[in-house]
């Protein structure tokens, strides 16, 4: 199977951006930067209110990806369900490792962050630092989960707060 440059990805296609999560590509131009000129993917983050310009030819190589096939997304939801695997390193570098986990566009990885970061009502309280981390990766997940199917966030939200909840309390 030959990649062909052109045809990866097309205007009004989403996408996934590694360090941002799911864009819309608005168009295709042309500029010249540096008297160079460069074919550019501009794609559109309606969420954060951000345009971002990818080079054509860098994009697969940063990794930009298609939203992730149905049996990618029903294995992050498995994942979601497994129990939380919490390591007793030092917490700056599991938020380091989190965080790498969040950038990285992997699906599964990010349902990982997720999973380990969820907090049922009864367990102690996350700190300031857990949280973000948890609902940047929930973000992340929502919506290329909602991308995926078609539809809106706020049912991709509650499908993940139900796999959440349906899950055997972890020990606290």
């Amino acid at each position: 199977m030959t990649k062909s440059k052109k045809s990866e990805f097309r205007p009004n296609d989403y996408v996934v951006y590694p360090a941002h999560g799911v864009g819309q590509i608005v168009s295709i131009e042309e500029q010249e930067i540096a008297g160079i000129k460069l074919e550019l993917f501009v794609i559109s983050f309606e969420k954060d209110k951000m345009t971002l310009r990818v080079p054509t030819h860098k994009a697969t190589e940063i990794g930009m990806r298609s939203l992730s096939s149905p049996d990618v997304v029903n294995q992050a939801m498995k994942t979601l369900k497994g129990k939380a695997k919490v390591k007793k390193a030092m917490w700056s570098r599991r938020a380091q490792e989190y965080e790498q986990k969040i950038n990285s566009g992997d699906l599964i990885a990010i349902a990982e962050v997720v999973r380990d970061l969820h907090r049922a009502d009864d367990q102690r309280e996350q700190s300031y630092s857990e949280r973000q981390l948890y609902e940047a990766a929930l973000e992340r997940l929502t919506r290329e989960i909602a991308a995926t199917s078609g539809g809106d966030e706020l049912a991709a939200s509650k499908q993940v707060g139900d796999v959440l909840l349906s899950r055997t309390p972890a020990a606290a």
